[in-house]
């Protein structure tokens, strides 16, 4: 099995040497690099070429939203944000920039390899008290009213149904029994939606969904 190659992205190098020692006892985890900055994060990301970047918010030079934007637009690697801060406008512009999942610096330790895995293989993940502070910001927000319109014209009923659904949390397995399907086909919608809204994961599928007014928060 090819292991997961990390970068670290913080710029208090204590950080970064606990993560280092947490992610070391993963044997499916190799950590291939590290930066204090977002500029660093950058040059490193080229450098290793790593499936995932653990990302810090706040830091000099280039920030890790700035940085995360970039890195996303540009390669194949994913972002999992881990900072202390929790603030609404941290969340729902990590998210905005691309990030695959966003964690704080007080999830448990035996949580982190777990979080790596999850967002290498592609899916999201997002701990719980940042999905109901991204909800609300969703509340708070007016939908887009442009191009998104017409992107979601293109998709079919059942397309719309599992973006949906999947807007709403749920998973695979619970949308593929609401619509009486199994979990590939789900998986086979999906990637259509994200093909057809030029998105490259559930993160990116939930943010247009709310944004384009698609679906609103508080709706069932």
């Amino acid at each position: 099995m090819t292991a997961i190659r990390v970068v670290l992205a913080d710029d208090q190098a204590l950080v970064r040497r606990g993560f280092r020692l947490i992610l070391d006892d993963a044997p499916d985890i190799t950590v291939v690099g590290e930066a204090a900055d977002g500029q660093a994060a950058l040059a490193a990301a080229a450098r290793h070429d790593p499936d995932v970047v653990l990302m810090d918010i706040r830091m000099p030079s280039l920030d890790g939203l700035a940085a995360t934007r970039r890195l996303t637009a540009t390669t194949n690697t994913r972002v999992l944000v881990l900072t202390t801060y929790d603030l609404d406008e941290y969340v729902y512009e990590a998210l905005r920039a691309g990030a695959s999942g966003f964690l704080l610096k007080d999830t448990p330790p035996e949580q982190l390899a777990p979080a790596v895995r999850v967002v290498a293989a592609g899916d999201a993940l997002l701990a719980p008290s940042v999905t109901r502070r991204l909800i609300t910001e969703f509340a708070r927000r007016p939908a887009r009213a442009d191009a998104a319109t017409d992107a979601l014209a293109g998709l079919t009923d059942r397309e719309r149904d599992t973006l949906r659904m999947l807007a709403r949390g749920l998973s695979n397995t619970e949308i593929a029994t609401l619509l009486g399907v199994s979990d590939t086909t789900v998986k086979t919608h999906l990637s259509k939606v994200f093909a057809k809204l030029g998105l490259r994961d559930r993160v990116q599928a939930v943010v247009f969904a709310y944004e384009a007014g698609f679906v609103r928060a508080g709706q069932s």
